[in-house]
């Protein structure tokens, strides 16, 4: 478990309130859910960014609310689109005792056979989501793709069962799929029959320019 974040209860306010306090090194937010009324709160932005680089945003925070310490999960994180920095959390009490449904992100190992043929992988889906105790959530789920040849795909049904817990994404969901390479070449019918290769030179057949 972390270290313990000092969460200060806050007067909610204008925008030029929040303006004023991110401008002083801190990052409002709120804390609800498990044994505790929906509160508006402020953290240090530098003692938040240490523990986020400990623990991933899918780890179990620890919350000191007005004297009180809360487990809590990160259900939003907003950003500034522009500078990227934190603008605003959101937080989850939870039940250490009870499962929880989270969001995990996809790691892809090995080298797939259908790329080293010369097809595309491609990652539809980056994240599934499951069904975990908080001491539990994994920071990623890895995948094996070696097998995955071109024309082929990877989706939940083939890892449901590698994992100590609950998936909770339908069978379908793709996980990768191997694309072939576009072709370079097309082949056409001439009158006799015979395929013939028609470069994709900007020519016709007749060698003149189109």
């Amino acid at each position: 478990m972390s270290s313990v974040l000092n969460a200060k209860k806050r007067n909610s306010g204008p925008q030029s309130t929040l303006t004023k306090l991110r401008k002083s090194g801190n990052i409002p937010g709120v804390v609800y859910g498990y044994q505790l009324e929906p509160t508006a709160i402020s953290l240090n932005a530098r003692a938040f960014a240490k523990v986020l680089a400990q623990m991933g945003s899918n780890g179990v925070f620890q919350l000191e609310v007005d004297g009180k310490k809360v487990n809590a999960v990160l259900t939003e994180m907003q950003r500034c689109a522009l500078k990227g920095n934190i603008k605003h959390l959101d937080f989850k009490s939870i039940n250490m005792s009870e499962e929880l449904e989270v969001d995990i992100p996809v790691t892809i190992v090995g080298d797939a056979i259908g790329v080293a043929d010369g097809g595309f992988l491609l990652q539809p889906h980056r994240e599934v989501r499951v069904k975990v105790k908080p001491s539990d959530i994994p920071e990623a789920i890895e995948i094996d793709v070696s097998d995955v040849a071109i024309g082929t795909s990877l989706y939940i049904s083939d890892i449901r069962n590698k994992f100590p817990f609950e998936i909770l994404n339908e069978d379908d969901y793709t996980l990768v799929a191997i694309t072939p390479p576009p072709a370079e070449n097309k082949q056409e019918d001439t009158v006799d029959g015979t395929p013939e290769v028609i470069e994709a030179t900007g020519q016709n057949p007749s060698g003149q320019e189109e």
